[in-house]
């Protein structure tokens, strides 16, 4: 297959898809192969439908065959220019599971838990400007614009630049983690300083802070993107302008937050206490009446 993956990954590149597709779409491929144990174009349309049933029938996600579906498409359409074999999309529906946020409290104690100021900075600068964590890793001295108190996000999701908050306290300890390390392009380096702290090591900063700090909710690095939406929902500021510094292209995305903000939720009063509240707010009359008769 080697001759056909490098004509698949040569028409992705002319395409301009990011790595991480290019690494789906070349998974989906090698993955129907793999099933069959034959070359891709050597296989029919009951076969590539066999593999989708196959990836149903073992538990896979609607989203990750919708990923499937989109690499093989890709490949019968734009590589092999087959028109026979046709490529339909599965439902899309799945359970709507809220993302899991921390108290401020809770992100306090994340941070404070690190082991050098370099992890504190890495974790607070997340948190501080709801970033991703690969918006983090990519992050260069030149990006922080502390004229304008914004951070500037080159090519995040979908090849889009945006702006985002530059926190007072952050940009303090910014400025003291540049007198201790230095760095000269990428703001977070690893050993080579030529090349960006990697997703991985950023994770394994989190949950180690994590685990110290005696804190048990919130899965990976990106929980702080999450709390960083959900508290600025809670202090009173408006969802369109969330929607902007997290570079959602969708508003329904960012509104995701108001039902996970519990602020909200903790003015409403619940019809059992308003019926409770109403019976000891009745009148005294009543029973005086009562002794009258």
């Amino acid at each position: 297959m080697s001759e056909l993956r490098s004509k698949m990954i040569r028409a992705m590149r002319l395409k301009d898809f990011a790595p991480k597709t290019q690494k789906s779409y070349l998974s989906a491929v090698e993955g129907l192969s793999a099933f069959h144990k034959k070359a891709p174009d050597l296989i029919n349309q009951e076969e590539v439908d066999d593999y989708l049933l196959h990836l149903k029938d073992t538990g896979k996600s609607s989203s990750t065959r919708n990923v499937v579906t989109s690499g093989l498409r890709f490949f019968y359409e734009k590589v092999l220019e087959e028109k026979t074999i046709a490529l339909k999309f599965p439902s899309r529906k799945k359970p709507r599971i809220l993302p899991e946020v921390l108290s401020k409290g809770e992100v306090q104690k994340i941070i404070t838990a690190t082991e050098n100021i370099k992890n504190r900075v890495i974790l607070m600068t997340a948190y501080s400007a709801g970033l991703r964590v690969s918006e983090v890793s990519k992050l260069k001295i030149n990006h922080i614009d502390s004229e304008n108190m914004v951070i500037r996000v080159e090519q995040g999701k979908g090849m889009k630049d945006r702006y985002s908050l530059l926190s007072k306290k952050l940009l303090e300890e910014l400025r003291t983690y540049w007198k201790v390390y230095r760095p000269t392009s990428w703001l977070f380096f690893s050993k080579d300083r030529n090349v960006p702290l990697s997703i991985a090591t950023m994770q394994k900063t989190y949950r180690r802070a994590k685990k110290k700090a005696g804190v048990t909710k919130g899965q990976g690095i990106h929980t702080l993107r999450h709390c960083f939406a959900t508290h600025l929902l809670e202090a009173g500021y408006d969802v369109r302008r969330i929607q902007i510094l997290m570079g959602h292209r969708s508003l329904s995305t960012t509104t995701v937050y108001l039902h996970v903000s519990r602020a909200g939720l903790a003015k409403i009063q619940s019809p059992l206490d308003i019926m409770e509240d109403e019976e000891d707010q009745a009148s005294p009359w009543d029973n005086d009446d009562e002794t009258r008769e």
